[in-house]
């Protein structure tokens, strides 16, 4: 069931929690910590099924060096990017701090633990690449890096030994090879991205061809407007196959998309001369599908764990929500038999996602704060430490890192010495 607040028409846009909601988690989690708890998770955050939680509980409990977690609610990115730092400045344990506040996911260290700077950034930021909407997995191989790279280890490898084979096989010509393929391999990654997101698109042109069918438009029985509109969204709906087919990575698809938002702005145009009515506003698509076409009201709506925003939807959305219904939310394959919603769907969706609201400047990124597209969306804030902002302080008080994180396909996971990626 998705958590939405009721319909609203000037609510203010609520982008995270307030300051003092931090301050309290940062408490509470800090004495969880100095009780001799690893995992911390705070009454208002329930972003992580139970099944995960007992396996993440079990896993951070034997990491070496320590790894303290704090599950928490969404947090705004400077909220966020102070927070590891904040809970090692209350704790004083020699550690690794990562927090997942909503979806985001942020770590980093401190000095002492054996990790380079930026480092517990980076092994974040690839943990939650790599397990898109599994919170559990990702931090599983987190903590496994982590356990690696203080070793002095190769994450994911087998440690100096296998550095020296590393370079020998790099002296004999090997390594070229080995570097071969891991391009290969990252082809056929992008390959499997760019068929998942060219499915989504396709589904998106025939449904936008429907619409055009069903409108039952005859040229010779309305007026000059009219035939305009309708024109139009039909030479769009053409251009937009035409853009499909000479799209070759998942951020091109991009333009695709911007094409189709403004194809469904003529044809509901098209659509309203023809039954009498007034023409839409110029208004984003519906948030929860674009395919619903522009939308005509806002509500109030927050993923899981997240904080509520406006967000504009179509009528047939907003009535179901004013009935206490779901929205007919777009959901994506990210794996075989596995649908999310496309706000939670990974990196690859990006362009998709993007192309549609790029007519109305930097709206999309507010309205998916706390979810994984969100965080890769939202530009770094200003403070020194790029992602996700903050400040960094000029004491030497132990602290090794700058914050850094990314999403685990909901949210963000990094550093404090930067670095994320996106669950």
């Amino acid at each position: 069931m998705l958590a939405v607040l009721g319909l609203a028409a000037v609510l203010p846009l609520a982008l995270a929690a307030p300051a003092a909601g931090a301050q309290d988690y940062a408490a509470r989690a800090a004495a969880a910590f100095k009780s001799g708890d690893r995992v911390y998770v705070d009454p208002e955050a329930r972003q992580v099924p139970p099944d995960q939680l007992a396996r993440i509980e079990q896993r951070v409990s034997g990491a070496n060096p320590p790894v303290f977690l704090a599950i928490l609610p969404a947090l705004s990115d400077q909220e966020l990017g102070a927070m590891p730092e904040k809970l090692f400045q209350q704790t004083r344990q020699q550690g690794v701090y990562a927090v997942l506040a909503g979806t985001v996911f942020h770590a980093g260290a401190s000095r002492g633990v054996g990790l380079e700077r930026g480092e517990a950034g980076e092994l974040a930021k690839r943990a939650a690449e790599n397990h898109p909407g599994d919170f559990a997995g990702g931090i599983d191989q987190f903590v496994s890096d982590v356990t690696a790279a203080a070793r002095g280890e190769s994450p994911g490898g087998g440690g100096g030994l296998g550095l020296l084979a590393v370079a020998v096989l790099v002296l004999g010509g090997v390594g070229m090879f080995a570097w071969r393929r891991s391009q290969r391999t990252k082809e056929r990654l992008r390959a499997a991205e760019l068929a998942k997101v060219r499915r989504v698109v396709d589904e998106d042109i025939t449904a936008y061809g429907e619409e055009l069918h069903r409108l039952e438009f005859d040229p010779a029985r309305v007026d000059e407007a009219t035939r305009a509109d309708y024109q139009r969204a039909l030479d769009l709906y053409e251009r937009a196959k035409l853009e499909m087919a000479a799209v070759r990575r998942p951020e091109d698809v991009r333009q695709v998309t911007q094409v189709l938002e403004e194809g469904r702005y003529a044809l509901a145009c098209a659509a309203a001369r023809l039954a009498g009515r007034p023409l839409p506003e110029r208004r984003p698509p519906c948030f929860f599908d674009p395919r619903h076409g522009p939308s005509a009201t806002d509500v109030v709506w927050a993923p899981p764990g997240g904080a509520p925003r406006q967000v504009p939807v179509c009528r047939a959305d907003a009535a179901r929500i004013a009935d206490g219904l779901d929205p007919m939310v777009r959901t994506v394959e990210i794996e075989p038999g596995r649908r999310v919603p496309y706000y939670h769907a990974g990196p690859a969706y990006a362009g998709w996602a993007g192309g549609y609201f790029d007519a109305f400047g930097g709206l999309l990124p507010a309205l998916l704060v706390g979810t994984m597209l969100g965080s890769m969306l939202s530009p770094p804030m200003p403070g020194g430490w790029g992602f996700p902002g903050g400040e960094a302080g000029g004491e030497d008080n132990g602290w090794g890192e700058e914050p850094g994180g990314g999403d685990f396909d909901f949210g963000d996971f990094g550093g404090f010495d930067g670095g994320g990626g996106d669950w």
